[in-house]
């Protein structure tokens, strides 16, 4: 009787994962994520892997000691903005584990099935990433809870008075989950997961280490000065240092240089329309509308929203985080505010009201 539910199972297993498929699953095909993996600048071990040093360091204790128990890591929730090292993260968990990474994301599990295609395909010792998991449709959730936990799925099979339950057992893997909403991730999944890492900015000598190392990997020399410099203009994020770092070899090529300078990551930056403090035309927009129109503010994000024709929730969560870090815009109950560094920056005189208003206050 055992042996018979045993096969049944893994026709059911069969049957889920065909659905799945059908019904927009991402399970990348075997071997394809690796491809992909290797032809980035991403590092493919810890000891590559600069900054994040408390990341990696509980990281390691918990990879060695699931290696001498003979287990999989236990589930790992990675939170922090975009572009920090998630992904990278969860692929070198992968290649510690001797496993192979599957990627997805919230939004693209739209049913049960696409989920349960993925999870039966997995193999002992595998990694589950699913990025922007506070975006997974609840149903689906919920599939993940008896996943995590008992490392297995309940599925329901027919309709009406004959249908039933089936019960498939999963190898042990891993689930690595990524946000950059935490307050967005229900109580019961976030409770799920024995590792939780919050990723954090990073510094510019951190920075500048992995510009010298993408250079290396690019086979395009850059100077010492030339690779701080363009740290200092990637706002203390890998992804947009490497992203920068492929314009400006392509500037000093194009210029038939044969190694990135100082000079030329500044006349590179020049003609990207990046400052010596990182931002953007779209960022200098920003503040230089809520000078010149608004006198600097407290203005609302509505007003502001309407003013440069942009949606509200981009203007939040992309633009806002690194003004705000850099001490450029501040929010107050009353709304935005630009602050007097800022009106320095962008070349115009601190008002004197808000002066006194804040020796006033």
């Amino acid at each position: 009787m055992q042996s018979m539910i045993k096969r049944e199972d893994l026709n059911i297993a069969s049957a889920v994962s065909d659905a799945g498929q059908l019904m927009g699953g991402q399970q990348l095909p075997p071997g394809e994520e690796v491809v992909q993996f290797e032809n980035t600048l991403r590092p493919r071990s810890l000891d590559e892997y600069i900054g994040q040093q408390d990341i990696k360091t509980n990281l390691t204790i918990s990879l060695e000691a699931a290696k001498k128990r003979g287990e999989s890591l236990d589930h790992v929730l990675l939170h922090g903005p975009a572009g920090l090292g998630k992904t990278t993260l969860a692929f070198i968990v992968a290649s510690e584990m001797k496993g192979e990474a599957k990627i997805t994301s919230g939004p693209a599990l739209e049913r049960q099935g696409d989920l349960a295609s993925i999870l039966t395909n997995l193999q002992e010792g595998d990694v589950l990433f699913i990025d922007e998991i506070h975006r997974l449709r609840p149903p689906v959730e919920e599939v993940l809870y008896s996943a995590m936990e008992d490392y297995c799925i309940d599925i329901m099979l027919g309709k009406g008075p004959s249908a039933r339950s089936v019960r498939l057992n999963l190898p042990r893997f891993t689930l690595i989950g990524a946000t950059t909403k935490m307050s967005l991730l229900s109580s019961p999944l976030r409770d799920r997961f024995g590792n939780v890492f919050k990723f954090a900015f990073y510094e510019t000598e951190d920075i500048t280490q992995i510009i010298t190392r993408s250079a290396r990997i690019l086979d395009f020399p850059i100077e010492e000065d030339g690779a701080r410099r363009l740290a200092e203009c990637s706002r203390q994020t890998p992804r947009i240092a490497n992203r920068l770092l492929r314009r400006v070899r392509d500037f000093a090529q194009y210029h038939d240089e044969s190694e990135i300078t100082r000079a030329i990551v500044n006349k590179a930056l020049v003609a990207l329309g990046v400052d010596e403090l990182g931002l953007d035309p779209m960022d200098r927009t920003i503040l230089d509308t809520l000078i010149s129109k608004f006198n600097g503010g407290p203005v609302g994000l509505n007003t502001i929203s309407s003013a440069l024709s942009e949606e509200e929730q981009t203007l939040e969560d992309i633009y806002e985080p690194y003004l705000i870090q850099l001490g450029l815009l501040e929010r107050t109950p009353r709304g935005r505010l630009v602050t007097e560094r800022a009106f320095h920056h962008m070349g115009f005189d601190f008002p004197a009201h808000r002066r006194q208003s804040s020796f006033i206050d």
